[in-house]
């Protein structure tokens, strides 16, 4: 089930302002106080936008079996113009057969297949990892999402991830603290310290606060002292109006 596909500019991390194409599933295993995805598990339709920029959206009956999703995107967008086509979510990693069925269908574009992923099921990525070519995951911090970290759920999902070019996102907030970012490097560190790290900070909803610029260069200097790329990124597709 999906819940739209579009042409667009990445707005997060270190692939910012590359044209990918969106493949949005519906789904999700976590409920993040932050998220801003519809949260309808199995709409009737999905959106697809026919020309990037115009919203100028079709409506298409859920499910479409993959080598009709496959032949929408080829018709709609040109593949060789884009540097990847970025599964995401919700959480497409609840979607593993349907992506086995997909990605050989979706080839021609710059880098293959972009994995935005919440970073909590490892034995799903393993399942496809010969299918992706660039993953992006998160690691849910409580100051941010209001849940539980799963501390080795995302340790045992990045050393499969690290298999492949991978970085990882961390969602700030003005209640996230030096010893909750200290896991997140220990957990990097022990596994390849040359994992880049990315510190988004959140735009604010769900009563979630952004960090002051103060604390926010702290927490990078600190992330630092450890690891060879921490980079501040916030959701600049949110900035440009871009879907």
């Amino acid at each position: 089930m999906f819940q739209e596909v579009f042409s667009s500019v990445q707005g997060e991390g270190p692939y910012v302002g590359t044209r990918q194409v969106f493949v949005r599933f519906t789904g999700c295993n976590l409920n993040c106080a932050f998220c801003d995805t519809p949260t309808n598990t199995k709409p009737e339709h999905f959106v697809l936008e026919k020309t990037p920029g115009l919203r100028d959206f079709i409506q298409i009956k859920n499910p479409v079996e993959p080598i009709r999703m496959a032949e929408l995107i080829k018709h709609y967008y040109n593949l060789e113009n884009h540097h990847s086509v970025s599964l995401t979510g919700g959480e497409p990693l609840l979607h593993t057969d349907y992506i086995a069925q997909l990605v050989p269908l979706v080839q021609g574009t710059k880098r293959g297949i972009f994995l935005e992923t919440n970073g909590t099921l490892p034995e799903k990525l393993a399942s496809i990892i010969n299918r992706i070519d660039i993953i992006s995951m998160d690691i849910k911090l409580f100051s941010s999402t209001k849940e539980k970290t799963p501390w080795e759920l995302h340790k045992e999902f990045l050393q499969v991830a690290s298999q492949k070019d991978v970085y990882v996102k961390v969602v700030v907030s003005s209640a996230t603290n030096f010893d909750e970012l200290e896991q997140v490097v220990e957990l990097i560190k022990n596994i390849n310290r040359n994992i880049e790290l990315v510190l988004q900070p959140v735009t604010p909803k769900g009563g979630i606060a952004p960090l002051d610029n103060h604390s926010l260069l702290l927490l990078q200097e600190q992330a630092l002292k450890t690891l060879k790329n921490v980079r501040v990124i916030p959701q600049t597709h949110l900035m440009m109006g871009q879907l």
